[in-house]
């Protein structure tokens, strides 16, 4: 036996062309998943891309259109701006849920759960001024 008779060549498989134009027209409709159809049916995603780029620019073809390549455009960065400092915010622990009730005069502020120290302040001056 010589060396010639046990080296095989490499299979390629050969698919009907109703058969890929199916397939490519399955994975031009919206919302398809390229590589779930190729999936299904037993063959490599790569190969469906293929058969779906070969299909349109023999389409575009037909129809008298030229398919462009992408062209790069130039780009200009900004100037780097320095990076301003910012203070690390220091982490609350969670303030368990509560009412706080304030009367002054006739007027009575009520505040439920977690209360922001900032706000009650502004609420606060903004009664003060009133009374």
């Amino acid at each position: 036996m010589s060396k010639q008779d046990t080296q095989t060549e490499p299979l390629r498989r050969h698919y009907a062309a109703t058969f890929k134009r199916e397939l490519v027209e399955r994975s031009l409709r919206p919302g398809a998943s390229v590589s779930g159809i190729a999936l299904e049916n037993g063959i490599n995603a790569n190969v469906l891309f293929r058969w779906r780029r070969e299909h349109l620019r023999a389409t575009a073809s037909v129809q008298g259109e030229s398919i462009e390549q992408a062209v790069l455009l130039p780009v200009r960065l900004a100037a780097t701006v320095a990076p301003t400092r910012q203070e690390a915010a220091t982490p609350r622990s969670p303030t368990p849920a509560g009412v706080i009730e304030i009367d002054i005069g006739a007027a009575r502020v009520r505040v439920r759960g977690a209360v922001d120290e900032a706000n009650v302040r502004c609420v606060l001056q903004a009664l003060r001024t009133i009374a």
